[in-house]
């Protein structure tokens, strides 16, 4: 298994009715942090580490991602009419040089469905998984990406996943892992997988962060789950048989410092806006200069 892993998929395609109303017109990747969308983030971070072809996984109402990555002769047309050469070399988007494709999931039949609608796109090759929705690191500075597909590479594995530790009373909104001892190596060798567990039936409290690194063999195990109670099809539960064949699922956790932001909901929301804005290096010294007044 040498092969350079540079293709990542990136499922878009949830309605976001936790963000709702703003989610009723454009997509919750589409919402704004700072002065990029929460999508642009994570392209940038699979750009930064070595991701050349992303296949945005999409649904209903979602065209306005395609078009955030795409080129917009007119605007830009309208920005050199009018000197603003500064916003004109901003939407350049010189940091997320890769190839951009896009397929639609016609239904929502949930993550596991998503990943599916990848397959033509992986082919035969490994390839990463990043929620559309999770940004890792601020300002998408994260390298875990990298370091997880070393391990892919390194140790064989079928699957490399990225997680977090967070509190017991939390577990029940995560996809939850029992793990065996962490070796010297920086990983975890995963025994077993519990989709938002209660904190009584819990192995542990470590939760998947959201990035993930797949061999192709993810796809047919995809197709041997069976739909839950929604009737939605559950990567975890696909992961889980990885484990049950004795196939090699991995576990790394991010750095000490970095901070997965969520965007699921609008406490998580507002929290990763602030963050963000407030390291703006344009505007961030005078919106905390603002939010401290407002603060009294």
């Amino acid at each position: 298994m040498g092969e350079v892993i540079t293709s990542a998929v990136v499922p878009v395609a949830g309605v976001g009715t936790r963000l709702l109303p703003a989610t009723k017109s454009q997509p919750k990747e589409m919402l704004p942090v700072a002065r990029k969308p929460i999508v642009h983030y994570v392209a940038e971070e699979l750009v930064a580490n070595g991701v050349r072809d992303i296949l945005f996984v999409t649904g209903r109402n979602k065209t306005s991602i395609e078009n955030h990555f795409d080129a917009d002769p007119e605007l830009e047309r309208l920005l050199k009419a009018t000197n603003k050469e500064d916003l004109l070399q901003e939407l350049q988007f010189e940091e997320l040089s890769a190839n951009y494709f896009y397929t639609r999931q016609r239904y929502q039949r949930g993550l596991g469905d998503a990943i599916l609608c990848g397959e033509n796109f992986a082919g035969e090759q490994p390839f990463v998984v990043a929620l559309g929705d999770s940004i890792l690191g601020l300002n998408a500075r994260s390298r875990t990406v990298s370091q997880m597909i070393g391990i892919f590479e390194e140790r064989r594995a079928s699957c490399v996943v990225a997680v977090e530790e967070v509190p017991m009373e939390e577990v029940h909104h995560y996809g939850i892992l029992q793990v065996g001892p962490e070796s010297g190596d920086g990983y975890l060798c995963v025994q077993n997988l519990i989709e938002k567990p209660s904190a009584e039936n819990a192995p542990s409290n470590l939760a998947i962060a959201g990035r993930y690194v797949f061999s192709p063999i993810i796809f047919d195990l995809i197709r041997r789950v069976k739909p839950d109670r929604k009737n939605e099809i559950q990567l975890t539960d696909a992961m889980r048989l990885l484990c049950e064949e004795g196939r090699r699922v991995l576990a790394v956790k991010l750095p000490p410092g970095e901070k997965r932001y969520d965007i699921g909901n609008f406490p998580s929301y507002f929290e990763t806006f602030v963050e963000f804005a407030l390291a703006d290096p344009l505007h961030g010294a005078e919106f905390r200069s603002k939010l401290k007044k407002m603060l009294g």
